[in-house]
């Protein structure tokens, strides 16, 4: 197989309907919009849930419920295989830092650090929540972790 034979498969690709191209193309004229009326203008048509003037479902139904997402905590997840590839050997790792080399980015409540990969280089963790893997990765390469590391 090479570059210069590659296609896509049969009936993956389709021309684009071009209509309004006289009238023994097929879709001339009206261009398949049938005569007159709100469909037929342009930008015409309802908005979306619009029930013909009766008294739409979402707004007939009550409003029941809560919903708790807004209050949740969001953690930036970092890999140890991502602190093995980033930091060197007797670095702090924070949050600070973890932004600064661009591994977190965006809003978030804190830094969480996952057991995945391996990890030969003894690190400092200030201040973020490890799970337990990662903990004991970090603690056999030597590093040490302090303060708000409870796991979860």
């Amino acid at each position: 197989m090479r570059l210069n034979t590659l296609k896509p498969n049969k009936g993956a690709k389709h021309r684009k309907k071009r209509v309004g191209c006289g009238e023994s193309s097929g879709r001339g004229k009206t261009s398949g919009k049938g005569h007159k009326g709100q469909k037929a203008r342009s930008g015409g048509g309802t908005r979306e849930g619009f029930e013909g003037g009766q008294m739409p479902i979402f707004r007939r139904l009550p409003k029941k419920g809560f919903n708790n997402a807004q209050f949740r905590t969001v953690y930036a997840v970092v890999n140890v295989s991502t602190l093995e590839e980033r930091f060197d050997d007797g670095a702090i790792v924070n949050e600070a830092a973890l932004r600064e080399i661009g591994v977190v980015n965006g809003r978030y409540d804190g830094v969480k650090i996952l057991g995945n990969g391996a990890l030969s280089k003894k690190l400092t963790v200030e201040g973020a929540k490890v799970s337990a893997t990662a903990r004991e990765k970090i603690e056999k390469a030597g590093g040490s972790i302090t303060a708000a590391s409870e796991e979860s």
